[in-house]
Parts: C-alpha cells; sequence; structure tokens
C-alpha cells in the first residue's frame, strides 16, 4: 500500500469515523468525505475513540484530511464506502467523477445489493464487499463507540487487500464468500429493526425470552427466504445458520450458560435503526426486511413478520417521535402503539 496516497472514508457517519479513525491512529493517511457538521465536530473536538473492552483513543483533527468537497478523493489509493444503502448510486456516480481509476473501493455497508450497484456504475474498477460486524454509536462532540464485539471481513483479493488494511484494534479479515458472509449479517441484521422498535438496550432484548423467540421467528423467516434463493448464508458466530432459531428459543438461563455470556455487548448497546429513528433520519428497512420480503413475493412465500416490521418502521418514520417503545408482543400484533412500561 502507498502510504503516500490516503485510505479514503467516502461517507464518514458513525461506522466511517470508527473506522477512519483506528487507521489514522495507527499511522494511516486518512481522509474523510463528511458533511460540513462532522467536520466542525472533529475539527473541534478531535475523534475520540472508545470500545466496548474500555479501550480509548484521540486523533486530533491535524492528522486528518477533512473535506465535504468530494473532489478531495481524487489522491485516494483505498476508499471505504459507508454511506446508508440509498445513497450508493449517488456515491458512486462521486467516485467515478473524482476517485483515481485504480483505487480499491470496498463497500462496508448493510446489505446485500451495495456492491452490484457499484460495480454497475463504476465499470473496470475493483470493488470489493465487505461486513462490519459490530455497531458504532456517535455520541456528540466528535466521540464514536464501538458497542459489540467482531472483526471486519471483506472480500479476498490478489493484492492482500485484508492484511494490507488491518490495524491495531480494528482487525480485517479476507474471505472467499463474501456473498455468503453478507448474506449472513443480513439475517442477524434484521434485528436491527426489532431492537429500534422496542426501544430498550440491546443486551437487555436478548436476555428475555419473548424478545429472543421474536426475533427467532424472525430469522426463520429471513432463512426460509434466503433457501428458495438457493443462498447459503454465512452467520457470524461458529455456529450454523439454521440452528440460531432454535438456540435463541431456549429458556433464559440455559441460553445464557450457553450463548449469552459470549455475546459482548456494552448495557446500553441499541442498534443502528434505533439511533436513525432517534434522530429523525430514514432507516434502512427496505434493504433489511424489504429484501426478505422482496424474495417471497417472488418465490411465493408468506413472511408475515418481514411485512408486519416494515409497517411499524414507516410508521415510526412518519411520526417523528424516535422508537415507538413497543413489546414484543405487540409487534406480533403488528399495533403501531407505545409501551405503557
Amino acid at each position: 500500500m502507498n502510504e503516500d496516497r490516503p485510505i479514503g472514508i467516502a461517507g464518514a457517519g458513525s461506522i466511517g469515523c470508527f473506522v477512519g479513525g483506528m487507521l489514522a491512529a495507527s499511522g494511516r493517511r486518512v481522509a474523510l468525505l463528511a458533511r460540513p457538521r462532522l467536520i466542525q465536530e472533529v475539527t473541534a473536538h478531535g475523534l475520540r475513540l472508545s470500545s466496548f473492552d474500555g479501550s480509548q483513543q484521540t486523533v486530533s483533527a491535524d492528522r486528518l484530511v477533512l473535506s465535504d468537497d468530494p473532489s478531495m478523493l481524487r489522491a485516494v489509493q483505498t476508499l471505504l464506502v459507508t454511506v446508508k444503502s440509498a445513497d450508493t448510486g449517488e456515491i458512486a456516480e462521486l467516485i467515478g467523477r473524482h476517485a483515481p481509476a485504480d483505487a480499491v473501493v470496498i463497500s462496508l455497508q448493510n446489505g446485500v445489493g451495495n456492491v452490484p450497484v457499484l460495480r454497475d456504475r463504476l465499470p473496470r474498477r475493483t470493488v470489493l464487499g465487505g461486513m462490519v460486524p459490530f455497531n458504532v454509536v456517535a455520541l456528540g462532540d466528535g466521540r464514536f463507540h464501538r458497542s459489540t464485539s467482531g472483526d471486519i471481513v471483506i472480500a479476498q483479493d490478489d493484492s492482500g487487500t485484508a492484511a494490507r488494511l488491518s490495524a491495531p484494534g480494528l482487525a480485517i479479515e479476507a474471505t472467499s464468500n463474501i456473498d455468503g458472509v453478507q448474506w449472513g449479517k443480513l439475517i442477524v441484521n434484521l434485528n436491527n429493526a426489532l431492537n429500534a422498535l422496542s426501544n430498550i438496550p440491546l443486551r437487555q432484548q436478548l436476555a428475555q425470552r419473548g424478545w429472543r423467540q421474536l426475533l427467532a421467528d424472525q430469522m426463520a423467516e429471513g432463512l426460509a427466504a434466503v433457501r428458495a434463493e438457493a443462498i447459503a448464508p454465512v452467520l457470524p458466530t461458529p455456529l450454523p445458520s439454521s440452528w440460531m432459531p432454535a438456540l435463541l428459543r431456549l429458556p433464559d438461563a440455559l441460553f445464557d450458560m450457553l450463548l449469552g455470556r459470549t455475546m459482548k455487548i456494552d448495557p446500553e448497546a441499541r442498534s443502528s435503526m434505533w439511533e436513525d429513528l432517534q434522530r429523525g433520519r430514514r432507516t434502512e428497512i427496505d434493504y433489511l426486511q424489504g429484501v426478505i420480503v422482496a424474495i417471497a413475493d417472488r418465490r411465493g412465500l408468506k413472511a408475515p413478520l418481514s411485512r408486519r416490521v416494515i409497517a411499524l418502521i414507516r410508521q415510526a418514520e412518519a411520526d417523528g417521535k424516535g422508537s415507538p417503545g413497543l413489546t414484543a408482543e405487540q409487534i406480533r400484533d403488528g399495533q403501531p402503539r407505545r409501551s405503557t412500561s
């Protein structure tokens, strides 16, 4: 990797700032394409990075290239795309207009449809898929907190990009099956919407059998859809995907003994979709449950829970009041009313 050319972050939100900040902390040159508000925040406070394991570090603004002008992409050698899925087409146009033809483009986005969009808009360029398993929460004043565990995975290539990008505190692994990995992440990410609707922390949610049973039913619905497409998802766990619904349905004590103690999740960690609702932003529901419903329609499947969750998230988006705080039972009923608890 040519250290004279920076690593670009296209769309520096929570994931982009944390990943870019960790790379900069390891001595890499990093350029963040970001909105003016974020640039002002980082200029004033630096990037203050923390993690569930207690580690903390600060990257001062003078160690970064910060700009809202896409022409800053002209110098990059590697470009990490971290925008929301709905913005992939727009960022691809900017990359095609400004980034060097030899820049390696890596999608670190949710969902399974971003790499095809990038490749379609960026012909003859190297585009690699990736998967980020952990959550990052923006706490304000340049603070970005990693609240769950896991290592980034990107598609294996002849240049050894994964190994060359890896940094202390930010392990990046290569895989020969990035499609399976991304589909596995989509299945796990079906919980994003459930957590957003619940308004309770992830760890508290997963500690309750009623919520786990709801997640198990949602995952089973998703797995049925991807099997109908002859897709073999690779979940970001050491367990086969087909085991997960049954394991989630275990009684609390047994689940905690087998799986609960291995989950490294901050007590107050929440999903990115919860944060979207709280901040009045559009969610990525169409790229998660929406994908399952699209397959169901194509394959003649029902997918009632996915349809219900989509409707509840869209209602919450329209209300603009943040998470509706529903119970697991209310989500099963499809009733968009707020919990009284």
